[in-house]
């Protein structure tokens, strides 16, 4: 069960992270997921390294580290999405 509640909440952040992020992202919904999900993880393992609580753990930090993770992979993907369609384009 808590393997379903972590993509859900993946979801939820992928989702939030695309809202916030200005521009038009070409993704589908799994791909919102994954992008939550990673996220997540690189949020709350960033969170981790500034205080005492796991990677794993549900906390306001964790939250916001998610969503800030989540807008960090938005913004690599769609650099380097963004370049490679800009070579192709050539």
């Amino acid at each position: 069960m808590h393997i379903v509640l972590f993509l859900i909440f993946g979801l939820v952040i992928g989702l939030l992270a695309r809202a916030i992020m200005p521009g038009r992202q070409a993704m589908n919904i799994p791909m919102t997921l994954v992008l939550g999900v990673v996220g997540s993880y690189l949020g709350g393992f960033l969170v981790a390294l500034v205080t005492k609580k796991r990677v794993t753990d549900f906390n306001t930090a964790g939250l916001i580290g998610s969503l800030i993770g989540a807008l960090l992979v938005l913004f690599i993907y769609e650099r380097v999405v963004a370049s490679r369609r800009a070579k192709a384009g050539r």
